[in-house]
């Protein structure tokens, strides 16, 4: 660490590399296919989870072991991630497993500390260590970085007493996080079960119509030419500029300002049959299926980005209306049963006019979008309040984490 700070008395300041070895995997060669499907685990950087790793999704054979550059780590080696997605992901082995090249295996042979001590002190410089790492595609931590960490020591009886403070703490805490997880998860159940209510009695009262016969505009990012056209038109830009690009990453995560992207007037203009200005409704046509967004009123000009379809209502419909039955869980299977794909979903512009539902008369479908907007506000705003009951206790575990390897615990 770039700062020590003093510690108690009988603790010390140590180099990772002083006190254990280091080592990382390796990946048996795939096209050799008596490397493969056998009983000797082997372990990607994606399953590190913070936790113990007690199976693997994949194994190699002795043979696959042998002749290539895996090695067997054994139970009680402490993981970490050293590039990509995952990088600073850890994971205490409860198995012999082999790993990847991306994960660095931390030994302890020689018992000079305890395990799970030093798992939670690589968790708490986290952080540090995603700001640390290089890399011109994906961030990614070197074993000689690792070696170089400072680790803040006390004796091992004293480890122990830290670890089991934690574990003890962390357990009420992560048992207080899910307690507010499943208060959100039933305000959405509530929220959905209400919509199913509201619609299935709108069935009982109102004709059935298409999709396809409410709508204006059913666009998308290709409507407006070729491929080619469009390479040659529209160029996506990660500085401001003239338009906003949205996608549903922006939409999903209610940011529009941050991590955005931009195109030029010209492409803006260009681009003249997926211009957004808000109130629209959003979907994507490959992916995420079955998702559903509510364009908000962004006082700028916005652009509809490649993989989402847009939806406008003809002046019969609110657009509103049509937008709660598609997050209803009812629209929601209507969406879903209209799908393609096994592993990757798509859906088509037919199939998505072809998708059902009750059509009263406006003024009806106004007051139930009354009715439903008042709910789902009541309904956002308790999951707000648990939501920052969460936060709070995500940042008490941070603050005890760093407390401890102060000698504060």
């Amino acid at each position: 660490m770039s700062e020590l700070y003093a510690l108690p008395e009988g603790w010390e300041w140590k180099k990772l590399g002083d006190i254990t070895k280091t080592t990382s995997g390796g990946t048996p060669k795939r096209n050799e296919k008596s490397y493969w499907n056998g009983q000797i685990g082997w372990l990607k950087s994606g399953e590190l989870n913070d936790a113990h790793i007690m199976h693997v999704e994949e194994y190699i054979t002795e043979v696959g072991l042998q002749k290539s550059s895996a090695k067997l780590f054994p139970k009680g080696t402490l993981l970490i991630a050293m590039y990509g997605a995952t990088v600073g992901k850890l994971g205490i082995l409860d198995i012999e497993t082999t790993t990847n090249q991306a994960i660095c295996g931390i030994l302890n042979d020689k018992n000079l500390f305890e395990t799970k001590y030093m798992f939670y002190f690589l968790r708490n410089i986290r952080n540090k260590m995603l700001i640390d790492s290089t890399g011109g595609a994906q961030p990614n931590l070197s074993q000689t970085y690792i070696k170089n960490l400072d680790i803040p020591l006390p004796p091992l009886q004293e480890q122990k007493r830290i670890v089991a403070k934690l574990d003890s703490l962390f357990a009420k805490i992560d048992q207080a996080i899910a307690l507010h997880q499943q208060n959100i998860d039933e305000a959405d159940a509530l929220m959905g079960s209400v919509l199913n209510e509201v619609f299935g009695e709108l069935e009982e009262n109102y004709a059935i119509d298409n999709i396809g016969n409410m709508i204006e505009v059913l666009t998308d990012y290709h409507s407006n030419g070729a491929y080619k056209t469009l390479k040659a038109n529209v160029e996506l830009l990660d500085e401001e500029n003239y338009a906003l690009m949205i996608r549903a990453t922006d939409l999903e995560h209610r940011t529009y300002t941050k991590n955005v992207k931009f195109i030029t007037e010209k492409a803006y203009n260009f681009m003249s049959k997926s211009k957004v200005y808000g109130g629209e409704i959003i979907l994507p046509k490959i992916g995420t299926i079955g998702n559903v967004y509510f364009m908000p009123y962004l006082e700028r000009p916005i652009s509809l980005a490649m993989n989402l379809f847009m939806i406008r209502c003809s002046d019969n419909v609110d657009n509103k209306y049509l937008y709660s039955f598609l997050k209803s869980p009812k629209g929601h299977t209507e969406i879903l049963s209209r799908a393609n794909g096994a592993v990757t979903k798509t859906i088509t512009k037919d199939a998505v006019k072809s998708i059902k539902l009750p059509l009263p008369p406006l003024k009806t479908q106004q007051k139930t979008v009354q009715y439903l907007d008042q709910l789902s506000q009541k309904t956002e705003t308790l999951k707000q309040v648990q939501q920052e009951k969460m936060q709070s206790l995500i940042a008490l575990k941070a603050s005890i984490l760093d407390r401890a390897f102060r000698g504060e615990l």
